[in-house]
């Protein structure tokens, strides 16, 4: 089974980022679950999640996270995703807004204007497998200076190990539906209370593409934390500390 469960109280599910699985969120995770109960779960293709045979879109991933949430809760639930995760969470709004009371869209963005990194990205997996991508995602997913602290560096190497261990035609086939979005329009119908966290030393997708997400989704708000991309790694006190303030001052669940 691809679904953890911990914790108690308001029921938060967690989408993790590319070629990672839900233990990215292991951190943050043990902070959170002392106040919320904490649902996390694995994409496809990554993890323990199903292998992807053929093609899919973020929207597929979207009615997948869709699929979780009716699995897990009766009742709307709120919903962080990081990076990939993000992507899906603002698709999950678009398509499934009676089963969210709330979002967070994490590190992530709304759209490539340029896929050519994701065909190169593609193309060095194909040929080399996920060692080929490991040492360029870690720089963009940490901090320098983080990575070279003894903490930093046990993380690292935890994450270069899931993403090592990540299926090739899974990296590869989430890159091609990561190329291919435009979660735009869809942001634009979006109702749903919404958090957007940027970090501020991400490369990967920077505060303008946080920006972005949150002129198009009506009232959201957008937060900064101190990490590069994988946040909920670099920084879980901080990132624990900024959501759990939000999921707190949602309205309350309907009885």
């Amino acid at each position: 089974m691809n679904i953890s469960q911990e914790g108690q109280g308001p029921l938060v599910v967690l989408s993790h980022a590319l070629a990672l699985d839900r233990h990215m969120w292991d951190a943050l995770t043990a902070r959170l679950a002392t106040h919320c109960t904490v649902v996390r779960y694995d994409h496809r293709g990554h993890g323990q999640g199903p292998s992807p045979e053929a093609p899919y879109t973020i929207d597929d991933l979207a009615d997948d996270a869709a699929a979780v949430i009716r699995s897990v809760s009766s009742r709307p639930v709120v919903f962080a995703g990081l990076s990939l995760g993000g992507m899906v969470g603002q698709a999950l709004a678009a398509r499934h807004p009676a089963l969210l009371r709330g979002l967070a869209v994490i590190n992530s963005a709304p759209h490539y204007a340029d896929r050519a990194l994701w065909d190169a990205r593609i193309e060095a997996v194909r040929r080399s497998g996920m060692p080929a991508v490991a040492d360029a995602s870690l720089d963009r997913w940490l901090t320098p200076a983080f990575r070279q602290s003894p903490a930093g560096q046990a993380v690292a190497e935890r994450l270069r190990q899931s993403l090592l261990g990540t299926d090739t035609l899974g990296y590869v086939r989430a890159c091609e539906a990561i190329a291919a979005m435009d979660l735009r329009p869809g942001n634009r119908r979006i109702h749903t209370p919404t958090l957007v966290v940027a970090g501020r030393h991400d490369l990967a997708t920077p505060l303008a593409q946080s920006q972005a997400i949150a002129a198009d989704i009506a009232g959201a708000r957008i937060a900064e934390v101190e990490a590069a991309h994988i946040s909920a790694a670099e920084c879980p006190d901080e990132l624990a500390r900024v959501l759990g303030d939000w999921v707190r001052a949602l309205p309350a669940e309907a009885t």
